[in-house]
């Protein structure tokens, strides 16, 4: 008699992420294309605060605040917020929370630290009623649904999401063009289904990554919070070595670890620049670690693998290769006989 093994709730949450998305695009979207969410008026300065993979999100969302609504925007991690002794505040600031649970201690501290300086809050979460979402003064439900597994994914996509629909809701307010961004999005439950079947060819990346104890993820620009993602991601669930580098800072110093034996994996969801190029030659003629590529290659870097998703928008597939990222993770733990549901010594708050 055979057994089906059983699906990991890891895996299970990964492959759930187009029809999250597409409940997402239905709920935020309107008919006349404007995105049903309340935010305050007159905002300049946008700050996220948040932790683990909600930072990453973060990240991505002070990028695409800029790109899309023309807002000036950055992110701190809870942590590092609360530590400061001065937190910049003025009658245009929000601040943005980003919790999976809405009861990480340190997000909801810092949410209250904030509120102290009177500044607007607006809280991103995957549970209406919890404690974050009740101390907010505005707030956006991901409806991603429980999420068992310790490593976030499909939480993290669509805060993702929420992050992109709060971009656009600003520039319209401001009078910007946002049509085009919102085509993009209603096309992200599509390019994901096309990116669950670069399965095989990712259990092929995994099996070969999974043969080095030392794995560094590197990028530049939009991508790096991809590159941190990666990396914790791969850490939490394979226990393995890895981190994670802006690659124009690597070259400074940090390139030394490679004298060890280590595999290289570069994430980009635009085209090669020429300064990446070089930087990635001149690791290759120095050190001759296996480089690995997540996005568009070409034919002047010569790399032992390359993933990617055939797409023009660079906002769809930043979305695409996060769920890349979150299938090598999940298959170089397989490899390696991890349970990537329970891994040693982590525990989530599930709400």
């Amino acid at each position: 008699m055979f057994f089906k093994k059983r699906q990991s709730s890891m895996e299970r949450e990964i492959f759930e992420q187009s029809e999250i998305l597409e409940h997402l695009i239905n709920t935020y979207i309107t008919e006349k294309e404007d995105i049903s969410i309340e935010v305050p008026s007159g905002i300049e300065q946008v700050v996220f605060v948040a932790s683990g993979s909600s930072y990453h999100c973060a990240r991505y969302g002070a990028d695409i605040f800029g790109k899309i609504a023309s807002i000036e925007a950055r992110a701190i991690y809870s942590s590092e917020f609360l530590l400061k002794a001065v937190i910049p505040h003025s009658e245009n600031m929000l601040y943005i929370f980003i919790t999976q649970s809405g009861e990480t201690s340190d997000t909801n501290k810092a949410l209250i630290k904030a509120k102290e300086s009177g500044v607007r809050t607006l809280c991103i979460t995957n549970k209406e009623d919890s404690t974050i979402w009740n101390a907010s003064d505005y707030k956006v439900c991901c409806h991603a649904g429980v999420e068992r597994s310790i490593a976030a994914t499909k939480s993290l996509t669509s805060q993702m999401m929420c992050v992109t629909f709060l971009a656009i809701k600003f520039a319209k307010l401001k009078g910007i063009e946002t049509d085009s961004y919102i085509n993009e999005l209603i096309s992200v439950p599509h390019y994901i289904e096309e990116t669950y079947n670069l399965r095989p060819k990712i259990k092929m990346l995994a099996r070969f990554v999974s043969k080095y104890k030392n794995v560094i993820v590197c990028a530049d620009g939009v991508s790096y919070a991809l590159a941190k993602e990666a990396a914790l991601k791969i850490k939490e669930t394979s226990y393995l070595n890895v981190t994670s580098s802006i690659l124009g800072e690597f070259m400074h110093g940090h390139v030394a670890v490679l004298n060890n034996k280590s595999v290289l994996i570069y994430i980009l969801v635009d085209d090669l620049t020429y300064t990446a190029t070089k930087n990635l030659n001149k690791i290759k003629e120095d050190y001759n670690p296996p480089i690995c590529i997540i996005g568009n290659k070409n034919v002047k870097i010569k790399s032992t693998f390359n993933i990617n998703i055939d797409c023009e928008s660079k906002m769809v597939k930043y979305f695409c290769d996060a769920v890349i990222v979150q299938l090598l993770a999940l298959e170089i733990a397989l490899k390696l006989h991890r349970n990537v549901d329970k891994p040693h010594g982590l525990n989530k708050v599930v709400k």
